[in-house]
């Protein structure tokens, strides 16, 4: 045997060896960059706003704003050393609050859209099995839009990879212990726990998570021996599971959004029954429509399968959202017209451009809207933050819709 043959066996003979060694040397590196970034000690915080961008965000004027503070009505705002006057988005929420609480009716949910009595909760999930799709993005800017918007949200990390837990302030390897993931209020064992102490609060007021790691695996490996043990009460069916647990606390939220594994397993579809929408993100290549049509096709097989043992499927809306576009090329083009000509509305009218803006801003595990304008080249900012709120903002409408509110 060659020289080279015998390295190459030996390398293959240790592969498991290799790739744990590799893995903690990652781990590690990971580690060291994010303490760099952010000190053991310290908590991600998210930018004040100024004056101006607090009043839209609340929907008055700037001058309506200003005339409060002068008549030191809520919340004071800090003064910068230039004069300008910035807000966290507790103060905005607390405005909020003041503003709904002296109008009636209609006009107050348009301060403070909190979700009534006779509307539902909203549960999204987020989902796609092709890598790249633009999937964990896609849901923290929308969980973050919705709870800038004044909603109450819950985040759900149903991925191992729990690249949502790091976005929102959370690494998986350090501040998720044991148990302290959706699968503990999922498991089948004594060792199942209510989902209120699970769930974390957030740097962003009013948005709260469920954070992930790779213990959701264990929900993958628990089901098949519960299935075979033919535990048939509603307890024991494993694609309801996620739904009772958000019942727990579906009264502290007005939106659910679910960041879904890259796979249909059990999780997935445990998700996808306890959702009451669907968002598939696609990447307009052939190669990712592709993909996309197996997707689809087993999942309409799987959740037949679940449909005939009981279980419910009635979403408010499904849709499709086209991820890290890129207008200018032709080819993409002509995937996305392909996409609207095919699923007409199901499509979502505005798609999320591919956009350097936001691989900047998750270099450093933020998203755009805690970056800031000043961070970035403006133009490139401006288009991104443009792209990104056109769909938010009509994720938003669909979510008012299915409330039978006025949009």
């Amino acid at each position: 045997m060659s020289a080279a043959a015998e390295h190459s066996r030996v390398v293959i003979d240790g592969v498991d060896e290799t790739i744990g060694a590799q893995a903690e040397l990652l781990s590690s590196q990971l580690q060291a960059m994010s303490e760099a970034l952010f000190p053991p000690l310290a908590k991600k915080m998210l930018r004040r706003f100024t004056s101006g961008e607090a009043a839209r965000l609340i929907g008055i004027s700037d001058s309506t704003l200003r005339k409060m503070t002068l008549a030191g009505e809520g919340p004071m705002p800090e003064t910068s050393s230039n004069g300008r006057r910035l807000y966290t988005l507790a103060q905005i929420n607390e405005v909020r609050q003041m503003l709904a609480g002296s109008v009636r009716g209609r006009e107050s949910v348009e301060f403070l859209p909190h979700r009534r009595p006779e509307e539902h909760l909203q549960v999204i999930a987020v989902t796609n099995f092709k890598g790249g799709s633009g999937k964990t993005t896609t849901s923290a800017h929308l969980a973050q839009h919705l709870a800038l918007q004044g909603y109450r949200v819950l985040a759900v990390d149903l991925d191992p990879q729990a690249s949502l837990s790091a976005l929102l302030g959370f690494l998986p390897e350090t501040d998720v212990a044991a148990n302290q993931t959706l699968y503990a209020a999922i498991r089948y064992d004594g060792e199942k726990r209510p989902l209120s102490q699970i769930v974390r609060s957030t740097y962003f007021d009013g948005l709260d998570l469920v954070p992930g790691n790779l213990e959701l695996m264990e929900f993958e490996h628990a089901t098949p021996k519960a299935l075979i043990a033919k535990d048939r009460t509603s307890d024991g069916l494993f694609f309801t599971r996620i739904a009772r647990a958000i019942d727990e606390v579906a009264d502290r939220y007005d939106v659910v959004v679910i960041d879904c594994p890259p796979q249909l397993g059990f999780l997935t579809l445990s998700g996808l029954c306890a959702a009451t929408a669907m968002i598939v993100t696609i990447h307009p290549q052939m190669l990712d429509i592709a993909s996309m049509s197996q997707f689809l096709l087993m999942t309409r097989d799987l959740l037949g399968v679940v449909r005939e043992a009981g279980g419910e499927l009635k979403y408010d809306f499904l849709r499709y959202l086209l991820t890290r576009y890129e207008p200018q090329d032709a080819p993409q083009t002509k995937v996305a017209a392909l996409l609207r000509n095919l699923f007409d509305d199901f499509v979502l009218t505005n798609a999320m451009v591919k956009s350097a803006a936001i691989s900047d801003a998750g270099l450093t595990k933020q998203t755009l809207y805690e970056i800031g304008r000043e961070n970035l080249t403006r133009t490139t900012y401006d288009r991104a933050m443009e792209s990104l709120s056109a769909v938010n903002e009509e994720v938003e409408g669909l979510i008012k819709a299915a409330w039978g509110r006025r949009l």
